[in-house]
């Protein structure tokens, strides 16, 4: 029994030291040209995993393979659209900063105008309703 309580003694520590996942080699570019589109496509597609953070941005486990898969698919001739598309099937137009103008996004494109129109109402009833207010007199200051 006392073996037991040995070994688990000594053998609890060791899931303290497992460290997070990470990026085991660097990605290899052809030129620079690939570089810049990669970095460009990355920037506008949304990491699955933290939800508010960028593909490039996430040190994420699977936005490090997410990133190798987008160089993979960049490397074998697909188009940035192609690539979205791919994404999109797979994981929803969640992974898309930018998803597309549709009927189950419109809500998202119009929002932003609805809210400017709001407060811009807000505003022109608030300054409308303090105009119509008379300044009262005050005759007891003397300027």
């Amino acid at each position: 029994m006392a073996l037991w309580v040995l070994v688990a003694v000594v053998l609890a520590p060791l899931p303290v030291r497992a460290q997070a996942g990470s990026d085991p080699a660097p990605l290899q570019f052809t030129d620079t040209v690939e570089e810049r589109r990669f970095h460009a496509l990355v920037a506008e597609l949304r990491c699955v995993m933290c939800q508010n953070q960028s593909l490039a941005d996430s040190d994420a486990q699977i936005a490090h393979d997410l990133r190798r898969e987008v160089l993979e698919l960049m490397q074998s001739g697909r188009s940035d659209d192609e690539i979205k598309d791919f994404l999109v099937a797979r994981y929803g137009e969640f992974v898309l900063y930018r998803p597309a103008f549709q009927a189950n996004t419109w809500l998202l494109w119009i929002a932003p105008l609805l809210v400017l129109l709001a407060g811009g109402a807000a505003v022109a009833v608030a300054v409308r309703r303090r105009g119509a207010r008379p300044v009262p007199e005050d005759e007891g200051q003397e300027w």
